[in-house]
């Protein structure tokens, strides 16, 4: 019975996310400069996973397993990279079939689009420029000397403070909020309950007290950047909070002031960054990693999840645990605990012989 339910709310959900339309396997193939082997008049009406496939879907493959569930699926076409072949399936082979399921999904899932003008709901200051082809939801708040780019989207709700600019074609989904003096590049993607340029968290003990430091610097996120849902990234002290080019941020992440990411950096959930830390290139933190405060963290540096890292990190390093030290020997440390009771139980042994033995 209750597969029976999951099953119908699966046909339900399916059939609310039909594409806009189909494509032959010939038309995918060239899209991703691939190559069809098989009929490549066959029409494709969707994509889906290999265990929920049907007649006129694609599916992907990726590694021995994953074809095998392919080739046993109801799908009409696999992508597929390496030499697999197919004895009943159209076969569209790519370099890398992961990159392909990537550039396919937006052809039969595009984004949808949105109107341009702006809601009449919204409130916009006169001083403030709006693009003629951006779309600018209910609700939404835009303050003085505000610039929004061409195409640039606002979904709804969102609080656009004074002297802040957002890029062409970047859009904010509902409830994003946007600091004065904040810059946003182009093509950049913000999701719900974010906020961008807060105030640093910054206090000086006087007298007793926790006098306030004013945060007077601003937030650059420049192009392609995409940041979760619930984020908060603080403005600078003195000067930018800098997020790189291409850098893709994840929910529940913490971004403290003056804090400077490089280009194509990832950041996973709870990711929390104290101020003035600086990240390289192509930096991956893991899940829950903490960095503490005005640190330098190379290019190419891999942090796994869960760790504190309270050192600078150089060029390339894998680092594990907390405090985090190389991942070699976090791991060798994990396999020593584990090795502990044992270790302790043989140290009593032979204190209980010696003490036996004095005897």
């Amino acid at each position: 019975m209750l597969n029976q339910m999951v099953r119908g709310l699966y046909d339900s959900f399916h059939s609310q996310c039909q594409p806009i339309m189909p494509f032959t396997a010939a038309e995918i193939a060239e899209h991703l400069k691939g190559e069809v082997v098989g009929d490549g008049s066959v029409v494709l009406n969707g994509f889906a996973r290999a265990d929920n496939a049907r007649v006129g879907d694609l599916t992907f493959a990726e590694n021995d397993e994953f074809f095998a569930l392919a080739e046993a699926s109801a799908a009409s076409a696999i992508l597929v990279a390496g030499s697999h072949a197919s004895n009943g399936k159209v076969l569209i082979r790519v370099p890398n079939a992961r990159i392909a399921f990537a550039k396919v999904l937006p052809l039969f899932f595009p984004e949808p689009m949105f109107a341009s003008g702006v809601h009449p709901t919204a409130v916009v200051a006169e001083s403030a420029f709006v693009a003629p082809s951006a779309h600018i939801g209910p609700n939404c708040i835009i303050g003085e000397n505000v610039h929004i780019g061409a195409g640039a989207v606002l979904r709804g709700g969102n609080a656009i403070d004074d002297d802040s600019r957002i890029g062409e074609e970047s859009v904010l989904f509902p409830n994003v909020t946007i600091y004065a003096r904040t810059v946003i590049g182009r093509r950049v993607r913000i999701h719900a309950g974010t906020v961008i340029g807060s105030d640093g968290f910054g206090y000086v003990l006087d007298a007793g007290s926790h006098r306030k430091v004013p945060q007077i610097g601003n937030v650059v996120i420049h192009d392609d950047v995409e940041i979760g849902a619930n984020v908060t990234i603080d403005r600078g002290a003195l000067g930018s909070t800098v997020i790189g080019k291409g850098t893709k941020i994840d929910n529940l992440v913490q971004i403290a002031h003056n804090v400077v990411i490089g280009e194509h950096s990832l950041l996973v959930s709870q990711v929390g960054i104290a101020g003035s830390t600086k990240l390289g290139n192509y930096v991956t933190l893991g899940g829950q990693v903490g960095l503490a405060g005005h640190l330098k963290i190379g290019n190419q540096v891999t942090v796994g999840a869960q760790s504190g890292v309270m050192t600078d990190i150089p060029d390339a390093e894998r680092m594990l645990g907390s405090p985090a030290v190389q991942d070699r020997q976090a791991k060798r440390q994990y396999i020593a605990i584990q090795q502990l009771p044992e270790l302790i139980r043989r140290v009593r042994q032979l204190e209980m012989k010696f003490e036996d033995d004095g005897k």
